[in-house]
């Protein structure tokens, strides 16, 4: 198994490689790799400071787990952080935070890339946030004796490591020192699965979103002029070209009662142009907007990438995109300020989600029709969508403190 393991990651290399030229992402996925051990070893070198390895998939995980690191940097301030990413999402947004010391791409998980990659880190902690098992940088790990954890971890049974013929990824689990889950559904599948070193802390992107919603907000004139006549506005978060069908009729029934903004997850030209389809002459990009006249627009589209979390502040309602593709995007951002979420049918893999559903604050929709019926209620009854404010609110801050938990078993850890 670990033979296909290597020649399976080979091959997608191989893969991104051949569709370079005509894909953007895995160009920069490709370009970021060329020379980056070197580029890793030259830069940590004359470094003797202790450093900590966080590894983030791409930037939703880089949220889960920033309060974590943050929480970190302040407690252990003579210690270096180095933040990782496998996605160029995920890097071509942070890779100049001022909250990591260094930020790099990581390597493609070949047993000599893994032992370059650790030679030059040296990490004296090794934290995982919420996916990505790397057989060899973990085993890598274990058998340098570095503390390894998983935070925000999240399992279902259908997974491969819970498989009868799961043994391989089983052991990638083993090798870390404790895993921290969102569920205890989780923590009962690792168990069965023997993966004892298990416990529940919660998620740590509770502790981003709340934090958030009570920092002071951002100066953003453009968006209070748009919503300075005191219409209702509904914030359209991550939105992809599927969840357009589905929104456009309501958009279009309501552009003279609401605001709508919208802030489509990958920012293209062609994206931008679907939203503004729906709703010709009415759409004003932010970009080019002007404080004098943007509230003339039913539609402020933003064309830039990082306002999303300071925008529901603004919001009534919000609809969050992925849920009829790619999968759901970060509803919690939206929960924290307590709008009446929409979303739609695919959001099974995420326990927030499905928390927010029972609690009847998130309404997942499959059609346009069913999304102006989940709407219409809300709207025209305000008492019912300040009911979804409150309960929204109260979860969040209910499931806030994951990262104080896991830097307490983080304090006792690093001690040892």
């Amino acid at each position: 198994m670990r033979f296909l393991y290597t020649i399976g990651l080979h091959l997608y290399a191989l893969l991104l490689r051949l569709v370079a030229p005509f894909v953007p992402k895995a160009a920069q996925w490709v370009a970021g790799r060329q020379g980056l051990l070197e580029h890793i070893r030259q830069t940590l070198q004359a470094d003797t400071a202790p450093r900590v390895w966080f590894h983030c998939a791409s930037l939703g995980e880089f949220e889960q787990g920033r309060p974590l690191i943050e929480a970190y940097a302040q407690r252990h301030p003579g210690h270096k952080i180095v933040l990782t990413f496998f996605s160029p999402s995920g890097y071509a947004v942070r890779h100049n935070w001022p909250g990591a010391d260094y930020v790099f791409y990581l390597p493609l998980d070949t047993q000599h890339n893994a032992a370059a990659f650790l030679d030059a880190v040296q990490p004296r902690l090794a934290v995982f946030v919420k996916y990505e098992f790397w057989y060899y940088l973990l085993s890598g790990l274990r058998q340098r004796g570095v503390p390894t954890i998983c935070v925000s971890a999240i399992f279902r049974p259908g997974q491969v490591f819970f498989k009868p013929w799961g043994g391989f990824y089983r052991r990638m689990l083993q090798c870390f020192t404790h895993i921290f889950t969102q569920n205890e559904a989780s923590v009962q599948l690792l168990r069965q699965a023997g993966i004892t070193q298990a416990s529940v802390a919660g998620d740590t992107r509770f502790d981003t979103v709340v934090r958030t919603a009570l920092a002071p907000p951002k100066e953003l004139p453009l968006v209070d002029a748009f919503t300075d006549d005191w219409l209702p506005v509904c914030i359209v978060g991550s939105s992809w070209p599927e969840d357009m069908p589905v929104l456009t009729p309501l958009m279009q029934q309501y552009q003279h009662e609401l605001r709508f903004i919208v802030a489509p997850h990958e920012i293209s030209e062609a994206n931008l142009r679907i939203v503004e389809e729906a709703l010709p002459g009415s759409v004003v990009r932010y970009s080019q907007a002007q404080p004098a006249t943007v509230a003339q627009a039913s539609v402020l589209l933003i064309d830039n990438v990082g306002l999303l979390s300071q925008l529901y502040r603004f919001g009534h309602y919000a609809y969050v995109g992925g849920a009829f593709g790619k999968g759901l995007h970060n509803t919690l951002e939206a929960a924290a300020f307590g709008l009446p979420l929409f979303f739609g049918p695919t959001y099974g893999k995420f326990q927030e989600a499905i928390d927010l559903v029972e609690l009847g604050c998130a309404f997942p929709v499959r059609t346009a029709q069913e999304l102006k019926d989940a709407f219409a209620p809300l709207f025209h009854y305000e008492t019912n969508r300040l009911v979804v404010q409150d309960l929204s609110l109260e979860y969040v801050h209910q499931k806030a403190g994951a990262t104080a938990l896991i830097m307490r078993w983080l304090d006792g850890e690093m001690v040892k």
